[in-house]
């Protein structure tokens, strides 16, 4: 069965916010939205706050997932970024991630993260 985008981002979401679990992060907020800005993942981790962009793919006939994250997103996540330290100040330190997830059916056969980036 064919998954629809909303279903792959899905999937992919719930796999990233495991993952980041599993590697010791607390989730705070998924798909947080202010407006027209949306983060897909919120966490925190050793007082750092992470902006998380996931792009899911299920092949890689138009390249890697990561690949697709454009400045301009990255330019959103940040606007995005801003408001939400406005909402909470007490969060002195941030950092902006990408995680990177290829699936079969539901499940990920690879998930790369691109830890602390910015354009």
């Amino acid at each position: 069965m064919r998954q629809n985008n909303q279903e792959k981002g899905k999937a992919g979401e719930d796999i990233a916010a495991q993952y980041l679990i599993d590697k010791g992060y607390i989730i705070i907020e998924r798909n947080w939205r202010h407006r027209h800005l949306e983060v897909d993942l919120i966490a925190h981790k050793d007082q750092i706050l992470h902006f998380i962009e996931v792009k899911t793919r299920t092949s890689l006939r138009f390249g890697y997932p990561e690949e697709s994250i454009s400045k301009a997103k990255m330019q959103f996540l940040k606007f995005a970024s801003a408001a939400y330290q406005y909402q909470h100040p007490s969060w002195k330190y941030i950092q902006f991630d990408a995680l990177s997830i290829l699936l079969r059916g539901q499940k990920a056969i690879e998930i790369f993260m691109i830890a602390d980036i910015y354009y």
